[in-house]
């Protein structure tokens, strides 16, 4: 499969919280192929905010950012970004 990953440390003292996951999902939506976030075993939609909160990410949890499709390396480099940087909080 033609995909991108990246293993990424939650830096954000909070943890991803309702509107960091909305800015993970709203960049997600932008995405032309699939956005995955995965935590340990679980692999979720990152487009729903709700997932996105189900994998209950604190501080100093490793999530895998996967997308399916190349063209979307601007997508996932923002997201990648986002959740290296703490979401700017």
């Amino acid at each position: 499969m033609n995909t991108l990953t990246k293993k990424i440390t939650v830096s954000n003292p909070l943890g991803i919280h309702a509107r960091p996951a909305a800015m993970i999902a709203q960049l997600a939506s932008k995405a032309e192929g699939r956005v995955w976030l995965i935590k340990e075993d679980e692999m979720i939609d990152a487009v729903s905010i709700i997932d996105i909160l189900t994998l209950g990410c604190t501080k100093g949890s490793e999530v895998i950012l996967r997308m399916e499709n190349h063209s979307d390396d601007k997508v996932f480099s923002e997201i990648a970004e986002l959740i290296e940087q703490g979401f700017h909080e």
